[in-house]
């Protein structure tokens, strides 16, 4: 069976409940009548709700209606989002150094929308200390707190401690907020750009006083 709906002549009832171009309820009226609005308007007679007795038409252009229901499916799947589970590694006895940097990677993550799986790994007689392990959980989840929450609370895998961060922010929020920083961004370049294009206008040379004419002698 066809998704698309029934228009115009398709049509096979006897009276429809119509719906005029604007949404206004026109009431019902003849399948004839029906077809004769949709000619005087140069529209479409619609069914847009089969199922109902009477089933509902609607006048429209149906072209455009098509065109426009095809822009929007677009538009979603452009917008649609897949929460991604990113993963950091961590050992127990990690270097200052190192933390801040696996730690600038989790808050990119997060501000990303993106879930962050951290896992400590530990080696061993490292695996008879899994304090250390949960206490640095808990560190880099107070680190990261403005950005992230504890989804999954620490638990030990085998030779393994697992976490799980998840954002605040949803990944539709954090994908809108960073095509507005960029189109913020190119919008400042151009500008920056039209400034350096501007011609600078050379000053005009002070022009030099005439000389005075000597009055002629009265004759």
């Amino acid at each position: 069976m066809s998704a698309e709906p029934r228009i115009n002549e398709r049509i096979r009832v006897p009276e429809v409940r119509l719906v005029g171009p604007s949404g206004e309820q026109v009431g019902i009226v003849p399948l004839a009548k029906a077809l004769e609005l949709a000619q005087e308007y140069d529209l479409d007679l619609v069914e847009v709700a089969a199922n109902a007795r009477p089933p509902v038409c609607k006048l429209m252009d149906y072209g455009k209606f098509k065109y426009e229901s095809a822009m929007k499916a677009r538009e979603a799947r452009k917008n649609q989002a897949h929460t991604v589970i990113k993963e950091m590694k961590l050992r127990p006895k990690i270097d200052p150094h190192d933390y801040d940097t696996k730690k600038g990677h989790v808050v990119r993550f997060l501000k990303q929308g993106d879930k962050v799986k951290i896992t400590i790994m530990f080696r061993g007689r490292e695996q008879s200390r899994p304090e250390l392990g949960y206490r640095l959980l808990q560190r880099l989840a107070e680190d990261v707190q403005e950005l992230g929450f504890v989804e999954s609370n620490p638990k030990q895998d085998g030779r393994n401690m697992i976490m799980v961060l998840g954002p605040h922010k949803k990944k539709t929020e954090a994908m809108a907020e960073a095509r507005e920083a960029q189109a913020a961004r190119k919008a400042e370049r151009q500008g920056q750009s039209a400034q350096a294009e501007e011609p600078v206008q050379a000053e005009q040379p002070a022009q030099a006083e005439q000389p005075a004419q000597a009055e002629q002698p009265a004759e």
